[in-house]
């Protein structure tokens, strides 16, 4: 009686090998980017609980970026231009960090993320 034999075969393997390297590359080179945007999202959280009453866009943005360095996020990458603060309808304040990244990946082949977060301020902000 013959027994029969199953498994992966060692060209089948290899394509799982390949396909889960290219993944595991995609995401060595993504991961960096989405770290950075946590530490964003962080300081602009550690904005967000300070009172901001009387304090002028300048100054808020100062003080976001100086947040963000202990963040280790790159100040090429943020800028403080991508950092605005609107007033909404309720009268409060609401600062926004928007910001593109573009990320080689390979060959011609480029990433190009695209961050956006809003928070709430904390009292009124000067204009």
């Amino acid at each position: 009686m013959k027994s029969k034999q199953s498994g992966v075969t060692l060209i089948g393997f290899l394509f799982i090998i390949a396909i889960v390297g290219f993944f595991a590359y995609m995401a060595m080179k993504l991961f960096p980017s989405y770290s950075e945007y946590a530490g964003v999202v962080k300081a602009m959280k550690q904005i967000s609980t300070e009172d901001s009453g009387g304090k002028s866009l300048d100054e808020i943005r100062r003080n976001l970026m100086r947040k963000m360095d202990f963040q280790y996020v790159d100040t090429a990458v943020v800028k403080p231009t991508d950092i605005t603060i609107k007033r909404n309808e309720g009268g409060s304040n609401e600062l926004n960090v928007s910001y593109d990244k573009q990320i080689p990946f390979m060959y011609n082949i480029d990433f190009l993320l695209h961050f956006n977060k809003t928070v709430t301020l904390q009292g009124n902000a000067g204009q």
